[in-house]
């Protein structure tokens, strides 16, 4: 028999199993060819997030607040001041007045100094405003008809309180505190003849910011009650009381802002343990296509 010169072949035969293209082998293909580059892309994208998130928490600033016994403003004198505005309504502005006294001595009827009437209601009512310091120790100071030449026969001490505040102004944003607690108090539905008490809780407030600067503020809490007080006499010309007692606790915020050194080891450690967890993944993904090689040789020995 003739020898074919046609049919010699040094290669083997490929089994037509291996040469036939299947949508599982290039969906494998794809997925161990692609997902080394989509580990290096999506490991880079983490990073940027978890650095911008550092970044910002490093920028911004933190409030971080400590309660200690003592007085912070000790440059004060011992005293502290007092911000008041207050409507009535249905009292003239010449029946209206502020007194003052304290467990110090302190007695002053009709405080002018700092004040400001306001006429309301075509002159059937007044607006109280007035700016002046107590002294640190417990007392009171009310509104009332007092310091007036003439004592009305029933004086109405309805009222609205639109601001009440003690020590320097603060406004800051991160720090929520009761430095105006009575602002929008309303009594206007109340008994006409009744006095009202208000019981304030001051307590000492601080704030310091990143140069250290600080200022001085009081918070207080308040409890309210309203009354017809009588005497043996009658009954006794109503006001509007407010008795203050200062807390031994001071409150205090300060301003903080992280480290550099903490933001460049946070920094060094989001790196050193995302390159790490990438290596981790990448090895699998190199094994498993290792594997997948090994495979496709199995079928064609």
């Amino acid at each position: 028999m003739a020898f074919d010169v046609r049919r010699f072949d040094i290669y083997r035969k490929v089994p037509k199993d291996l040469t036939q293209p299947t949508y599982t082998g290039a969906f494998m293909s794809l997925i161990l060819c692609n997902s080394r580059h989509l580990v290096s892309i999506c490991c880079c994208v983490f990073m940027l997030f978890l650095f911008l998130s550092e970044l910002t928490g490093f920028i911004a600033t933190e409030i971080v607040n400590e309660l200690y016994v003592d007085d912070p403003d000790k440059d004060s004198g011992g005293k502290i001041e007092v911000s008041l505005n207050i409507s009535l309504p249905n009292l003239h502005c010449d029946l209206v007045g502020l007194d003052i006294q304290d467990e110090m001595g302190r007695h002053e009827v009709g405080h002018i100094d700092n004040s400001m009437k306001v006429l309301l209601n075509n002159g059937y009512g007044c607006r109280f405003e007035g700016e002046f310091t107590i002294n640190k120790v417990p007392g009171n100071f009310h509104v009332s008809t007092h310091s007036a030449t003439a004592q009305p026969q029933n004086p109405d001490m309805t009222h609205i309180i639109h601001k009440l505040t003690f020590g320097e102004k603060l406004q800051v944003r991160h720090v929520q505190g009761a430095f105006n607690a009575l602002a929008g108090a309303n009594k206007l539905e109340s008994n006409a003849l009744a006095s009202h008490d208000y019981i304030l809780k001051i307590v000492p407030t601080v704030y310091e910011d990143l140069s250290g600067k600080q200022k001085f503020s009081y918070q207080y809490t308040v409890a309210n009650k309203e009354y017809v007080a009588y005497s043996h006499t009658g009954r006794i010309i109503p006001a509007i009381w407010f008795r203050y007692d200062l807390s031994p606790i001071t409150v205090k915020y300060t301003e903080r802002r992280q480290p550099i050194y903490r933001f460049i080891t946070t920094i060094c450690a989001i790196i050193g343990g995302t390159f790490t967890v990438a290596g981790i993944i990448d090895s699998c993904i190199f094994t498993a296509s290792e594997a997948w090689k090994k495979i496709q040789i199995g079928k064609m020995s």
